[in-house]
């Protein structure tokens, strides 16, 4: 009776959430909004059509921008997965087998040693290991992460079964063995000594890891003995060299509790051939781990994002096996979270809110976009399968003749000239697993036809990039690849377990932040602009109409920083020529824009508060909302123009990941504080704040002569600028506070000389434009 109830009762359950009190605030601002823009119509005659007819159209795109926020988040829904269940319903050598991919560029900006705590955390995972089998792609052919990846598969034979036996909970090394866990493991007294001398023994070795990759990483060459595995490396260029495949470790008896393979990955690169930059790099994985271990299901993550929950795999499986159709969980989305981020979250990177309230939206509508890292994949769904698949799957079978070609012939063209691979994909269509059935052990026979599936010009004429795999065309490819996905049919599905996921670190300093919003920024705007298009996915394929209005509002990231700039300017601009666009102070309507700014900020702050963050990480998060629109998303802005006009094309920029393993904050004296560089990209933020600073000296030099000559008259009605542009014109510069305080800061902490030139050149332009408008 007890097992028959275990089997009956669900692996998963789908929660929906109250929202009545957001729901009824966002109803609330959004009328405001539109009295406000009512007001605006209706007082076009008194005001002219300046300013006021300026401030309209930026205020129309920040009202359709919040009929977007309303549509994503009003059907908040959360699952909770139950991975007991799942165990005692499927018996451990039943489970599925699953490929881990992990994906790194550069070895200079993304230490090897990052490389490796994530995946000794992937080896480590709660999953029978033969079921698992873990691929590194390398992109920068370093190696040094190659002899890093040897290292770390000698210090996982002891890592792994440590912490299995004593169930660690946390398996990146460098956070466990960190100051934050250290007093606990030396005072334990429920524990035995036995465990207290495992652990001194086990952080040695730790440390003896992280020395000889440090002195790898110092000397630029692996250790002599290690020559012969090197070859491969020697006299390499980064972007023009073989693919390279290693099997670093090979689980070649299939023990459920030894170690998950391991390989080492680089693809081939030529410069005549395009790359695709990290969309080419999973492309590569996927062929390759299909012609060695052919898992029905992959997870990929960065090599910065640690495995935090040991059961996630299981979690994930409990949304993958245990939905009523398939095409309710194309994919399941991990939130991404961030560890060691100083306080406050100075830089508004870790984006924990939104997590928190646009990601369960989504869940209520189509599902989570794919965020790029911490994502199980079906296999047959990356290849292009759509969710209603029973015509494909016959034509993969048997490969019996089909308008006189036969299948292999149709997926040849489809998947490309390997029959290994191939045959390999017909299996995964057919929905058999053949690699289950003879076992997957067999990796170093499989190096040959790896070689073949890696050569950069293996894609030529097939549908890589387009109807299979991760999609090319924009820097946010996993963005785009989960629109692919969402326009076929599929659904995807939230996987926040307790303890998270996954954590990985976010840049701590002002160029990172801003490198990486520019990036995505750009990424999302090639979408818009793109085939891929969410209208064009709408109306053409399966996309939902509220989940197309979501990929809208992510894809007009960029967009926004135009009428947020003018509006931010626009405070500035009525201080100069004595005009405003704020109804004075005697005026009822100037409770309309009060109101706005009052119950926004009080239902942003809300958020915040809700999810156990502080006032001041609010204040943080809206101040650099208005920095990288100023910035990242301007420039990502004119990365779309100049390639539209066919003169560039975008770039993938690496952000710079933090060496730094310590999660108390108080070691680094410089955590928390925004840093400058003599990129352009801090040149509008920069002029913004002089014009504003030059519009409020004059306003108050203006106030003092009417005052001393006695034209001030109480309750003056007469048009010009009055306490609202003051405000206005304030909170531009408290937001953009950073950028003062650079101004007279050195360092790091300053901006550039050569930034405050250039800015104050746009500033003196835009005073001197302002001076031409209040004669006319």
């Amino acid at each position: 009776m007890a097992m028959a109830m275990a089997i009956s009762l669900p692996l998963q359950e789908r929660i929906p959430r109250k929202n009545t009190l957001k729901r009824a605030f966002e109803l609330i601002i959004f009328f405001l909004l539109v009295s406000l823009l009512i007001y605006r119509l209706k007082s076009l005659e008194h005001h002219g059509l300046s300013t006021w007819l300026f401030a309209f159209i930026c205020e129309s795109w920040f009202t359709f921008v919040w009929v977007l926020y309303i549509n994503a988040k009003w059907n908040p829904v959360e699952y909770k997965t139950y991975p007991d269940r799942l165990l005692e319903r499927i018996d451990k050598e039943e489970l599925p087998p699953v490929d881990l991919f992990v994906t790194t560029a550069d070895a200079a900006l993304e230490p090897p040693i990052i490389t490796v705590n994530t995946v000794l955390s992937m080896l480590s995972l709660d999953y029978p290991t033969h079921k698992l089998a873990c691929y590194v792609s390398d992109d920068g052919a370093s190696p040094v992460t190659f002899y890093a990846l040897i290292e770390a598969s000698k210090f996982a034979k002891l890592w792994v079964p440590f912490c299995k036996k004593y169930k660690i909970q946390v398996r990146a090394p460098f956070l466990y063995f960190s100051a934050v866990n250290k007093p606990a493991a030396e005072t334990s007294t429920d524990l035995s000594s036995n465990f207290r001398q495992d652990w001194i023994n086990m952080k040695n070795e730790y440390e003896v890891l992280c020395e000889r990759i440090e002195n790898a990483v110092q000397n630029s060459v692996p250790c002599e003995d290690l020559a012969g595995d090197f070859t491969a490396f020697a006299k390499i260029e980064r972007g023009n060299h073989p693919s390279i495949v290693k099997v670093i470790w090979e689980n070649k008896e299939d023990i459920p509790d030894g170690l998950p393979h391991l390989v080492y990955v680089s693809r081939e690169k030529r410069p005549k051939h395009p790359h695709h930059f990290k969309a080419g790099a999973m492309n590569v994985l996927t062929r390759i781990s299909g012609v060695m271990t052919n898992a029905p299901f992959m997870l990929n993550v960065d090599c910065d994002m640690f495995a935090n929950n040991p059961q996630i795999v299981l979690h994930a499986m409990c949304l993958l096996l245990g939905t009523k159709k398939e095409k309710e969980s194309g994919f399941v989305q991990c939130p991404q979270y961030f560890y060691g981020s100083p306080k406050d979250d100075p830089f508004g990177n870790q984006l924990i809110v939104l997590q928190e309230y646009l990601g369960r939206g989504l869940v209520g509508i189509q599902g989570p976009f794919y965020g790029g890292t911490g994502c199980f994949h079906r296999r047959k769904v990356i290849y292009g399968l759509l969710p209603d698949h029973d015509k494909e799957i016959n034509k993969a079978n048997n490969f019996n003749l089909l308008n006189g070609k036969s299948s292999e012939e149709i997926l040849q063209s489809r998947f490309g000239y390997s029959k290994n691979f191939v045959k390999s994909a017909a299996h995964i269509l057919s929905g058999t697993n053949e690699n289950s059935a003879r076992g997957r052990s067999d990796l170093s026979g499989s190096i040959d036809a790896t070689a073949q599936v890696a050569d950069c010009s293996y894609e030529s004429n097939t549908d890589w990039g387009t109807n299979v795999g991760w999609v090319y065309g924009s820097t946010t490819e996993d963005v785009l690849t989960g629109l692919r996905i969402h326009s076929k049919g599929w659904a995807s599905v939230y996987c926040t377990p307790d303890p998270l996921s996954f954590l990985g670190c976010a840049p701590t300093s002002g160029p990172g932040c801003v490198t990486q919003m520019k990036r995505w920024s750009t990424g999302l705007l090639e979408i818009l602009f793109s085939n891929y298009s969410p209208i064009f996915c709408t109306i053409n394929g399966h996309l939902r109409f509220r989940q197309c209005l979501v990929y809208i509002l992510i894809n007009v990231w960029g967009l926004r920083s135009i009428p947020e700039l003018c509006y931010a300017a626009l405070p500035a601009y009525c201080l100069l020529t004595n005009t405003s666009f704020i109804p004075s102070v005697t005026e009822p309507a100037i409770l309309i824009p009060g109101f706005i700014f009052v119950v926004y900020n009080l239902y942003t702050l809300s958020e915040y508060l809700h999810c156990g963050l502080s006032a001041r990480s609010w204040w943080n998060n809206q101040r650099m909302l208005r920095i990288n629109s100023a910035s990242a998303w301007l420039f990502g802005v004119l990365s779309i123009v100049l390639k539209l006009l066919g003169l560039s094309e975008t770039v993938f920029e690496v952000t710079k990941k933090d060496q730094n393993t310590s999660k108390d904050e108080d070691t680094n004296e410089d955590a928390g504080k925004f840093t400058f560089d003599e990129s352009p990209i801090f040149i509008p933020g920069t002029a913004l704040v002089l014009v504003h600073l030059t519009a409020i000296v004059v306003s108050m030099v203006r106030y003092l002569l009417l005052k001393s000559t006695s034209v001030l008259v109480q309750g003056q009605s007469e048009p010009g600028s009055g306490l609202g542009e003051i405000v206005c014109s304030g909170w531009v510069v408290l937001s953009f506070f950073p950028f003062v305080k650079g101004l007279y800061r050195k360092g790091n902490y300053g901006i550039p000389t050569s930034v405050i030139c250039k800015a104050a050149g746009l500033a003196a332009m835009f005073v001197q434009f302002c001076k031409w408008a209040s004669r006319d």
